[in-house]
């Protein structure tokens, strides 16, 4: 009996520890994972990509970016300049936790002391991160700027190695 308990919550250990790959695509529902976009004007977008937990936030970036790329080519233009980032995460928390703690009490002419120790561990795939940029498009040659893209050369670098991670 004492085997079958390890092994049930050895197994519901695991299966916490599973998560569904990020892959590239438009977000389906509210609380799911993909890509948004929002038009602010002609040439201006907010491209948000919400990413599964555990997901790597480099990808997560990378996937917003290529969603503005698809867009600037979708439209018309050659390149964007993102004039706003942000990057946020939400879900589990950050590692291994330790409290203490203590108490006292006494009852008729008898006291007693006791003391506790508790841990805690995230057995979760991690956090889920969301990147969201803001990015006007131009047309032309691109600005000699570390915030401007070519949108080709983004959907060629990025979109080549997108994938499940």
């Amino acid at each position: 009996m004492k085997r079958l308990v390890g092994l049930v919550l050895s197994l519901a250990l695991l299966s916490g520890c599973a998560s569904a790959p990020t892959l590239y695509a438009a977000k389906a529902t509210p609380a799911g994972v993909g890509y948004t976009e929002f038009r602010l004007e002609p040439g201006r977008y907010r491209v948000t990509f919400q990413g599964g937990p555990g997901a790597p936030v480099e990808q997560v970036s990378d996937y917003a970016l290529l969603r503005a790329a698809e867009l600037a080519v979708r439209d018309g233009y050659d390149w964007f300049r993102v004039s706003d980032r942000m990057t946020s995460s939400s879900g589990a928390g950050n590692g291994p936790r330790l409290s203490l703690g203590g108490g006292s009490g006494s009852y008729g002419g008898r006291s007693s002391v006791g003391l506790g120790l508790g841990t805690s561990f995230n057995l979760g795939p991690g956090p889920a991160v969301t990147s969201s940029l803001e990015v006007v498009f131009g047309k032309g040659a691109a600005p000699r700027d570390a915030d401007a893209y070519v949108a080709r050369e983004i959907i060629r670098s990025v979109g080549h190695g997108r994938g499940a991670v």
